[in-house]
């Protein structure tokens, strides 16, 4: 291999194993505060204190009255609580440098969790 082509690609693997870490690390914290709205806090029967606060993009400061249009994704009070598990499971799979355990993890906990209101 010659030489100059060593160090961008180099460069390049660096860069992306770094993005990939990333783009978990936002999964996570996305899913932490829809799982921790208002939204979420209704499904789960729990009080709305400390409910992800108002002015963030991520959560609605109250749950709308709609309700998916398919049954299979309602959430469920067992899902949102799997799914807060399966959140913390993949935040140390990420800390422990295991990326591709995380983002399975995560699309897992998405799945469980269902389409909050």
């Amino acid at each position: 291999m010659k030489p100059y082509l060593i160090l961008p690609m180099g460069a390049f693997l660096l860069t992306s194993s770094s993005a990939f870490a990333s783009s978990c690390s936002e999964e996570i914290s996305t899913l932490q505060k829809r799982l921790n709205s208002s939204g979420a806090r209704t499904v789960a029967g729990e009080s709305q204190v400390g409910a992800t606060p108002l002015g963030t993009n991520k959560a609605l400061d109250k749950a709308p009255a709609s309700i998916p249009s398919e049954a299979a994704n309602h959430s469920t009070a067992g899902g949102v609580e799997e799914a807060r598990g399966l959140v913390e499971k993949a935040a140390a799979q990420e800390k422990a440098g295991d990326a591709e355990g995380c983002r399975d993890t995560i699309l897992k906990a998405k799945e469980t969790v269902g389409a909050l209101p």
